[in-house]
């Protein structure tokens, strides 16, 4: 279902990211995961691409299996770093004829091996590429970034960068992971007097082990996250359970108030783990996505 369709559909968004996993125990772990995720009817489901097409084989893989095995819809993340128009088309074209009808496009990160030799030089111009696609009309999603990007520390750049994004045909945002609701906000605060006013989503990850509030830092770099959630971490830093209770708290208190706020969506990095996000989800009320739909 083309994403339009879908913000028609639900009157609040959830969705989920995976990454397609790189061994065959994490492949088939995901798997046996993926009816836990079904039974809350998300309104789709974004998969991840590595550094220059580094996942490309696993993601579309990955893709092909929600497509056509479950009852999720899945959007591809789609980069432009390494790629050319040629080889572009070839994976839109094979994306149509498995029946997906939305991309996420992303300029990515360079490659370890340096090689950014691209056709595109920012995720604007793939977002214009992808519109142009004339064998098929996919819906376009675009990143954003509350707290900025490391790349960019202008703010004001940042936000011509993701008006471009917009003015070239994307459809919708879905914003970079955060832990202080202000922040995003704000953001959006911002977003409307840039004219940007296509619909945002609002990314949340929990935090359920200090080692993996460490990678976030490093996978997201620029996110801040709140004197008040590191005290209440560190505090219980030796008892991993209470650290993962607290995580999961403040994420639940960070939806909640984000929906209170009337916001478009809440879009969960799972990092490949359901309970958690699971336990977040019905502490919401919402126990499947038609609960929030004007139709069903």
């Amino acid at each position: 279902m083309h994403v339009l369709e879908i913000f028609q559909r639900d009157n609040t968004i959830f969705s989920f990211e995976f990454f397609p996993p790189k061994s065959e125990n994490g492949w088939e772990i995901l798997l046996e995961r993926m009816h836990s995720f079904e039974i809350l009817e998300p309104s789709f489901v974004s998969v991840t691409y590595g550094a220059g097409g580094s996942t490309r084989e696993k993601t579309h893989a990955l893709v092909q299996h929600l497509a056509s095995k479950t009852k999720l819809d899945p959007i591809p993340h789609l980069t432009c770093v390494g790629h050319n128009k040629k080889e572009i088309n070839n994976i839109l074209r094979g994306y149509a004829e498995a029946g997906v009808d939305n991309i996420l496009a992303i300029r990515g990160d360079s490659p370890s091996d340096g090689d950014v030799t691209s056709d595109f030089a920012f995720a604007a111009d793939l977002v214009a590429h992808i519109k142009a696609f004339g064998e098929k009309k996919f819906g376009i999603c675009v990143a954003g970034f509350p707290e900025g990007h490391p790349e960019t520390p202008n703010r004001l750049v940042q936000l011509d960068h993701l008006k471009a994004k917009v003015d070239s045909g994307a459809d919708w945002i879905c914003s970079q992971l955060f832990f202080d609701n202000s922040a995003f906000l704000d953001w959006c605060d911002r977003c409307e007097l840039y004219n940007i006013h296509v619909p945002i989503i609002a990314g949340i990850m929990p935090i359920t082990s200090i080692s993996s509030m460490k990678r976030m830092a490093d996978l997201a770099g620029g996110t801040n996250f709140p004197a008040k959630l590191l005290k209440r971490l560190y505090k219980f830093q030796d008892d991993p359970e209470s650290v993962r209770q607290i995580g999961v708290q403040w994420a639940t208190e960070q939806c909640s108030d984000l929906l209170d706020h009337s916001v478009r969506g809440i879009h969960f990095y799972t990092m490949n783990q359901s309970a958690a996000t699971e336990e977040i989800f019905r502490s919401l009320g919402a126990h499947t996505g038609a609960r929030l739909r004007t139709s069903t």
